[in-house]
């Protein structure tokens, strides 16, 4: 592909012109999960969690087993839309793709291994932030030592890095490293979240984020750190898991006001 192509399938990809009835033929359940999954794209991108255009944020298409959104191989994420998301299957086969760009297959294969493994899962992140790879680095992982880390406490899966695959294998090895858990550490590599919404995905990855970025600066003062007791850091391990906890959907709505203060182009 012409450097002029890719570019005017890029524009097109972001145009803010789009005609109001360009999701006419989208499901609505379908369209609502694209503008948030574009949504957390955007979010990614104001809270700095992204590596270029690498990494992905995928989400399971309502109704479906076996399909998924994700983001287009080359779009940067602050310019990710709702109609812009590559719907593809299980195997990284695009189903539906309106800008030409496909997807990134290796990268898929993280994604798909927790999307087969795991119905409960929704939608899937994994980034390479500086912080979280310090973490992932690190032989005893993430610390309990302040609200943010404890409350990954005992509930963080680990998976060791064994190079760059992208086969049935490394799917399978993955799978059983999650098991049941909604975050992981990958040694050497990064941070993956699983979660049974696209606003549970962000709340999880956004505090992970968080815990290995306080980690690193406690560590780089030098200072002797206060390490509190396991039964506190397990009890506020539990006040995040209650089911009557509402301040994940009340925070979801207020980052959305203010992507949409900023730039609503993310919803078409």
């Amino acid at each position: 592909m012409g450097h002029s192509s890719e570019a005017a399938i890029l524009a097109g990809a972001i145009a803010t012109d789009r005609p109001p009835d360009a999701h006419a033929d989208c499901p609505p359940e379908e369209w609502a999960l694209r503008v948030d999954l574009a949504a957390c794209y955007r979010l990614f991108a104001h809270f700095r969690m992204t590596d270029h255009i690498y990494n992905h944020i995928s989400a399971r298409v309502p109704g479906r087993h076996d399909a998924f959104l994700i983001n287009a191989y080359g779009l940067r994420y602050d310019e990710m839309t709702a109609s812009s998301l590559v719907k593809v299957d299980c195997d990284g086969n695009v189903l539906h793709d309106t800008t030409g760009l496909g997807i990134n297959p290796g990268g898929f294969t993280i994604h798909s291994a927790v999307h087969m493994a795991r119905p409960d899962v929704v939608c899937v992140m994994h980034t390479h932030t500086p912080d979280g790879i310090a973490v992932a680095c690190q032989e005893d992982g993430l610390l309990p030592l302040t609200q943010h880390s404890m409350r990954f406490y005992n509930r963080l899966a680990v998976h060791d890095y064994q190079g760059v695959h992208f086969t049935d294998e490394e799917r399978g090895a993955l799978q059983r490293s999650l098991g049941e858990r909604k975050a992981m550490l990958l040694r050497n590599h990064g941070l993956l979240v699983a979660g049974t919404s696209i606003p549970d995905a962000f709340d999880i990855m956004y505090y992970l984020e968080q815990a290995c970025r306080i980690q690193t600066r406690m560590q780089s003062c030098g200072a002797k750190l206060v390490h509190p007791a396991p039964e506190v850091a397990e009890q506020v391990a539990r006040s995040f898991e209650r089911p009557t906890r509402k301040s994940q959907q009340k925070g979801w709505s207020a980052l959305l006001r203010m992507l949409d203060r900023q730039d609503p182009s993310f919803r078409e």
